[in-house]
């Protein structure tokens, strides 16, 4: 990192880049008025980047909020929080997403020592505050922080040059004016904020949308990446001018150390990009005052963070994700089966799922080889859990049925792999960027 940034500073200042020529815009009164550290400090244990989302409607006209999808009420807090770790060596890209909703103490500022959603901290003291507490709660050091806005965002995914999603299914979220038909999009800014803050999908919540938020970043990575868009110093400089006025950083984050950060990000690719949600004890941890929270999974979140601390990959930790199998969002007691293959329905059933008696009425005649897997509209969820122990089967959606998934088990595709139920509801364990794209 250092010989990037090094690099990033003499082609600043030989070729008078104009991303240099203004200092990063310094936050409001309330945010970092601390020094932190910078990335020429020494150690060796990477470098560290607070990504924060505020939900504020501050400054927007009628009109922007209607063309955004973001009426309603503003809390005057963060709607989206990522950790980045950029490893030492410059191999390794961590992103850890931080439920808005997670209980934490805050830390120390001009008010009475107190609790809340973390999410709060930027209404009690800005980006100090939130810097602050999330490395009180993680215990992982903070070396740089930026935050947008609705409008900054979609500007800042406007100005790369789009975004691209895609789902299996048609995604429809009225609040979030958000609709898309099943397939690969390619989607502006606009709707990059309408995808990121969709909460009434399938799966519905922070839970399901913070998956999606890392899609829409390691999308963006790859993108970058493939056009070639920031392959060299001067070009990473160009982006963070372009940039300009749409992120805020701390005081001490220059445009060049966010430029070596952005290249060093951009060159690796995405199977050396991993991602992660913070492990979840309980979803719904009710607090006098605060309402619902989200209550980390002590031992498993305190491996997360170790591991970023001491510059170690997160995902395969068996530490983090301790049940050796694949997560699912649902318990596995609720996904109800008919299955045609007493054999493969044994299995099922020492798994966790529920094995109903009778005969699958639903089969594949033109496909004696693979199994099938056909569900209802309103079991999508759990076709989805069932997929993932079975992960050769194929799936088909059949309106006439209800909750009972049936079944049809070929001569292949009879593989099962563990799963368990991770109750956070969260989209899986830590992957790497790869799992994340469009195929």
């Amino acid at each position: 990192m250092r010989r990037l940034l090094t690099s990033a500073v003499l082609l600043a200042t030989l070729a008078g880049a104009t991303a240099m020529a203004a200092p990063a815009r310094t936050l409001d009164p309330r945010t970092l008025d601390t020094p932190g550290p910078t990335l020429d400090t020494p150690g060796r244990d990477g470098t560290n980047v607070l990504l924060v989302g505020l939900d504020s409607r501050s400054g927007l006209t009628t009109e922007q909020r209607n063309r955004l999808h973001v009426g309603g009420v503003a809390c005057d807090c963060t709607d989206v929080m990522m950790l980045a770790h950029l490893s030492e060596d410059e191999r390794r890209l961590s992103v850890v997403s931080i439920p808005r909703d997670s209980y934490a103490e805050f830390a120390a500022h001009d008010h009475p020592r107190h609790s809340g959603k973390i999410n709060a901290a930027w209404q009690h003291g800005g980006g100090d505050l939130t810097r602050r507490t999330v490395e009180q709660a993680t215990g992982v050091r903070i070396d740089h922080y930026a935050e947008t806005d609705f409008l900054g965002f979609a500007g800042a995914v406007d100005r790369l040059g789009g975004a691209t999603v895609c789902t299996s299914r048609a995604v429809f979220d009225q609040a979030a004016g958000l609709r898309l038909k099943p397939g690969t999009h390619q989607i502006n800014g606009n709707k990059s904020v309408r995808y990121a803050r969709a909460r009434h999908v399938n799966p519905p919540g922070d839970g399901g949308r913070v998956r999606r938020q890392q899609r829409l970043v390691a999308g963006l990575l790859a993108r970058l990446r493939e056009s070639g868009a920031l392959d060299s110093p001067v070009k990473a400089l160009g982006m963070v001018g372009a940039l300009h006025g749409l992120l805020r950083t701390d005081p001490h984050t220059t445009p060049a150390e966010l430029a070596a950060l952005a290249l060093a990000a951009v060159r690796l690719p995405s199977e050396r990009t991993e991602f992660a949600n913070v492990p979840v004890a309980d979803a719904d941890h009710r607090v006098p005052g605060s309402g619902s929270t989200v209550l980390w999974d002590r031992d498993r979140s305190d491996a997360l963070w170790s591991a970023l601390r001491a510059d170690r990959p997160i995902t395969g930790d068996p530490r983090i994700q301790p049940t050796g199998a694949s997560a699912v969002g649902i318990p596995l007691s609720s996904v109800q089966l008919r299955v045609s293959d007493p054999v493969t329905g044994f299995a099922l059933l020492r798994a966790g799922f529920t094995v109903l008696s009778g005969e699958p009425r639903h089969r594949e005649p033109k496909e004696h080889h693979a199994t099938w897997i056909f569900y209802g509209p309103s079991a999508a969820r759990h076709a989805e859990a069932l997929r993932a122990a079975l992960p050769e089967a194929r799936a088909r959606l059949v309106r006439d049925l209800g909750r009972v998934i049936e079944v049809q088990v070929g001569r292949g595709g009879r593989t099962l792999t563990p799963v368990a139920y991770d109750r956070s509801g969260f989209e899986g364990p830590p992957v790497t960027g790869d799992r994340l794209l469009c195929p």
